[in-house]
């Protein structure tokens, strides 16, 4: 067997050695051994540990894909993100302010999407193992809220009742202050047969609200989420923060960074309004969002709440029509896009008059890339906040505030 150094951390939580060489579950300074597989090493055995490796603290850590690093101590995760975010800034030659990382605690995760599949004797339901298609069950599981654990043996009862041999449920769960929140997809089509024996499980189950490759079959209680003053009805499946604590955060990192001043906002890739509804509190908002059901969530929302300011919506692709200048005549901007980043609209933001952009990236790379752009154009990089909000993961979250100079 052959020995290797781990050098580094990639950008996926995996060791690397000279080659480069990768090694799951192992640390920088480390010695391991294993067999050489093209450029992966199997059988891997520590020789040297690092002294920042702990012991996981789920039975599960080993086999289940959920979890990157809980093999290391949080001090060095902490650390080892804000190098990330850090190490994507200086790529394009950018250096800013980078405050502590904020990370949400243990059982903290009020949303999953489990993967489930009919077996012989019954159903299992869990997180894929490590770069497999099989399925790892997680009845121990140290990531999820204690109050989405049911959420496994529900996406069991519903394989059972609608899920095939031959294929894998996707059951969406969203913990919502009404009870649990199921989207599934992948399974049989819904006739009305077993729409009704959804609904009856529905009942049982005590779901809040259980949906069907996107159609509602039954509706409990309401599964309405607090936005500020603003009690938001997502549709089935919509994007919600992975924790109440990485929302908060970011929501303080972007109220932080619009500031007091000016009375229009626009808040770009909306959503359901996890920052517009909160602003109006102070502002007039103009959300955009390519999805309309969750804008339609937002506006409901808006209107039944008091005390806001007036909100607008748009339902507009902003990767194929981004708003160009002459739309973007308010007093800040908040912008939140997926993993991508949004290039086409920074470019057209570069070119606005807009005085302070709080930015939203859960992608260090592409916000990076972004922010070199909006650099380029004359805005000042003031400071960025780094959020861990997917703890053990290898994923990272930043906000950001930029300023026109």
């Amino acid at each position: 067997m052959s020995e290797f150094l781990i050098e580094r951390l990639g950008h996926h939580g995996d060791g690397i050695a000279a080659g480069p060489v990768f090694v799951p579950l192992t640390l920088p300074g480390e010695t391991v051994s294993g067999t050489l597989d093209g450029n992966r090493l199997n059988d891997m055995r520590i020789e040297r540990p690092s002294e920042n490796r702990v012991k996981p603290p789920c039975r599960h850590f080993k086999t289940c894909g959920g979890c990157q690093l809980q093999h290391a101590d949080d001090a060095f995760v902490a650390d080892w993100k804000l190098d990330v975010v850090r190490t994507a800034l200086a790529a394009q030659g950018i250096e800013s302010e980078i405050r502590p990382i904020v990370t949400s605690p243990a059982q903290s995760r009020r949303r999953a999407v489990l993967s489930v599949r009919r077996t012989k004797k019954g159903a299992m339901a869990g997180f894929h193992m490590r770069a497999s298609d099989v399925i790892c069950e997680i009845p121990d599981c140290q990531l999820l809220h204690p109050d989405l654990m049911p959420a496994l043996q529900i996406a069991e009862t519903l394989a059972m009742v609608g899920g095939s041999r031959k294929g894998e449920l996707s059951v969406n769960a969203n913990l919502s202050p009404a009870g649990l929140d199921i989207a599934v997809t992948g399974g049989k089509p819904l006739d009305g047969a077993l729409q009704s024996h959804l609904a009856q499980e529905s009942e049982r189950l005590k779901l809040a609200r259980l949906s069907w490759d996107d159609e509602v079959v039954s509706t409990r209680t309401p599964p309405s989420h607090r936005f500020g003053k603003a009690d938001v009805v997502p549709p089935p499946g919509a994007f919600l923060q992975a924790t109440i604590e990485g929302e908060s955060a970011l929501l303080q990192a972007v109220e932080e960074a619009v500031g007091a001043d000016g009375k229009k906002g626009l808040d770009l890739f909306a959503g359901s309004g996890t920052f517009t509804l909160p602003l109006a509190e102070r502002f007039e908002m103009h959300g955009v969002e390519f999805d309309a059901a969750m804008l339609a969530a937002m506006d409901a929302g808006w209107r039944k709440a008091e005390g806001l300011k007036k909100v607008s919506t748009e339902t507009r692709d902003l990767f194929r029509n981004p708003l160009i200048p002459q739309d973007l005549n308010y007093d800040f901007a908040v912008i939140d896009p997926p993993r991508a980043g949004a290039e086409a609209q920074v470019v057209e933001l570069a070119a606005s008059s807009i005085p302070v952009i709080a930015f939203v990236s859960c992608n260090p790379v592409t916000f990076a890339r972004d922010a070199a752009v909006l650099l380029a154009s004359g805005y000042k990089l003031d400071w960025v906040q780094t959020v861990d909000q997917f703890r053990w993961s290898s994923h990272i979250e930043v906000a950001a505030r930029f300023s026109a100079t």
